[in-house]
């Protein structure tokens, strides 16, 4: 309860029981139970406060239309004098009067019975709200304002009449600038207009065909806006303001975002359409329907002889042109219908028919990847690469199927590899998402070097529904990486693969995603010394078998489980080196096969040198 000395409370009294600790003193003359919230009841009783303390003020400005302070604590009164005076969380606030102010009396109750105030009469409080380097103006906003023209409109029965009226109240105070600005703003035509930022983008998410939210951008940042009936924890805007991680781990990067030429991200995700993990990202409804569903028709493995493709290959080719292949494969990144892909290797989306024609899957489903020969001595990495996933087989791992295939115009062969992260069929319940450990870390591409294989495991310990088998395949894959001297399995070329039903709010299963994007680096021009690209023990070369053993103990693992796997996967490699064999494809030349050779090399010296 709020006490004032000489209106509730005597003098004599209130010294007594401040001396006794009953009541607190917040200044003189004021006092407040000592068990109360003195910031609440200052606030509370703030007009009965700024009566007792300046009898001949008058509430003006801001607190003369809200009979209360501001949001921010401030209580706008004119008097004698300037002057402010700070009692808790309450800022009276005080500006000398005019010579003849227009007043008015409010009645107020503050829970100490009601009384008379007081304030700014309508056509004083407006010419208040333009008087210059006013603080007592500014505590008076647009919506303020409006409400009290409207009110001197319908006072005085048009906006000629009130300014008449307001110019009588200014010239008696000689607030002729004040009388002038709110006789413009009476009369002025006023301008129905809709503004919207043209800039500000909302692009609607769909998940295997099914909308599951907005992706806002209102010309400074971005806002996640999951739909209501969507509950699984797929795309998370984990820093306010920037774009969620899941959905920018899918945006171009490398090759491909130096083809699409795009300055930003707003500017990527209008380009296309289409992206991995079954999500597309368009501006209406309409466009996403008419895109196709991402699923299995023709199957790998059906057109496949001793790792060739046996089907037909009609995608980009070098032809006669001098035009360069990249030049011809961005040509299909021109339409927003091409699926967009991340990693730095050139890609490109293709479809696979029941036919067995392998075509580009600009605007029909994206089935399997083709990862043609690179340049300046990357001609071998689509072999190599078929390679190393060979040997990711033998080894136990789940690989995606692959085969070689032969490329027109005597180009060096492309590898084929079929998606695992989509529907087998229509008839296909699952719904599946692909999400890279850039973004289950919540970092950005950038950073995909940064990580270590202790974090990866501590990661997906909670996340994956077989923790113990995941743990065990991270280090299998570490220890693959190592073997075969892939220098390049970073945080990118890892990732979960998350299986839901429609209708559940939940992953029924989450676990680490089939082997992809392996390859033998160290074989490569500039890259002999390569390093692991994810620290182990601390360590990025020279790894032995106590190494891994000891990552194990940090993820959890017995050391009976971890030497376990370390000699299923080195038999498995033992087994695979021995049947390996580089496919007789058109197309190779003596530097792919010496590559080639030298990859399986390095294979057998590591895994020969492993204890």
């Amino acid at each position: 309860m709020l006490y004032l000395v000489g209106e509730n409370l005597d003098k004599t009294r209130a010294h007594y029981q401040a001396e006794t600790g009953r009541i607190v003193q917040l200044m003189r003359g004021i006092y407040v139970d000592a068990d109360a919230d003195a910031n609440a009841e200052v606030l509370r009783h703030s007009i009965r406060i700024a009566n007792y303390l300046y009898p001949r003020a008058y509430l003006s400005a801001a607190s003369a239309v809200l009979l209360a302070p501001t949001r921010d604590g401030r209580l706008f009164v004119s008097g004698p004098r300037n002057q402010r005076t700070r009692i808790r969380t309450l800022e009276i606030v005080q500006n000398v009067a005019p010579g003849h102010p227009a007043l008015a009396t409010a009645t107020i109750d503050d829970g100490l019975g009601e009384f008379h105030a007081n304030v700014s009469s309508i056509r004083q409080r407006f010419l208040e709200a333009f008087r210059m380097r006013s603080e007592h103006a500014s505590s008076i906003d647009e919506a303020m304002r409006a409400d009290i023209a409207q009110r001197l409109i319908a006072e005085y029965g048009d906006p000629r009449a009130a300014a008449d009226a307001l110019w009588v109240l200014a010239r008696e105070n000689e607030w002729y600038r004040e009388g002038e600005l709110a006789e413009r703003y009476l009369l002025r035509e006023p301008v129905e207009f809709d503004f919207r930022n043209e800039a500000a983008l909302d692009f609607i998410v769909a998940w295997h065909g099914t909308t599951i939210g907005h992706l806002l951008h209102d010309g400074f940042e971005w806002r996640w806006k999951a739909d209501t009936g969507f509950g699984l924890p797929l795309i998370q805007q984990r820093v306010p303001g920037k774009l969620p991680p899941f959905v920018l781990s899918l945006l171009p990067e490398g090759w491909l975002e130096r083809i699409l030429k795009q300055s930003d991200e707003r500017a990527m995700l209008r380009s296309g359409r289409r992206y991995m993990s079954n999500i597309t990202i368009g501006t209406t409804a309409a466009e996403l329907e008419a895109l196709p569903a991402d699923l299995l028709v023709g199957r790998l493995a059906n057109f496949t002889a001793g790792g060739l493709f046996t089907g037909t290959y009609t995608g980009p080719g070098r032809g006669t042109f001098e035009q360069s292949f990249e030049e011809k494969l961005a040509r299909l990144y021109a339409s927003a219908g091409t699926p967009r892909l991340s990693g730095v290797q050139i890609k490109a989306p293709m479809f696979l028919g029941e036919d067995g024609i392998l075509v580009p899957g600009t605007h029909l489903p994206f089935t399997h990847i083709l990862k043609p020969a690179g340049t300046s001595g990357f001609q071998a990495l689509p072999v190599v690469e078929f390679l190393a996933l060979a040997l990711g087989r033998h080894a136990g791992l789940d690989t995606p199927p692959s085969a070689l295939t032969e490329m027109p115009d005597g180009m060096a062969p492309a590898l084929i590899v079929e998606r695992f992260d989509i529907r087998i069929s229509a008839a296909d319940p699952r719904l599946l998402a692909l999400e890279d450990l850039c973004s289950v870390l919540d970092l950005p591409p950038e950073a995909k070097y940064d990580g270590t294989i202790e974090r990866i495991a501590r990661a997906i310990r909670p996340l994956a529904t077989d923790p113990e088998a995941d743990l065990l395949l991270v280090l299998k894959r570490a220890l693959f990486a190592w073997l075969i001297a892939d220098g390049d399995m970073h945080l990118k070329n890892l990732a979960l693969l998350k299986i839901a039903r429609p209708g559940t709010g939940s992953f029924e299963k989450v676990g680490l995603a089939p082997l992809y994007d392996a390859v033998t680096t160290t074989v490569f021009p500039g890259l002999d010394h390569d390093r692991m690209a994810l620290k182990i023990n601390g360590k990025d070369n020279r790894l032995r078998r106590d190494d891994f053993v000891k990552m194990a103990a940090v993820a959890g693992l017995t050391a009976k489980a971890a030497n376990q796997a370390i000699e299923d996967l080195l038999a498995g490699l033992r087994a695979g080196l021995d049947a390996l064999t580089i496919p007789d494809i058109p197309g190779l030349d003596d530097e792919i096969v010496g590559t080639a050779e030298r990859m399986i090399a390095t294979c057998r010296q590591r895994v020969g040198a492993f204890e």
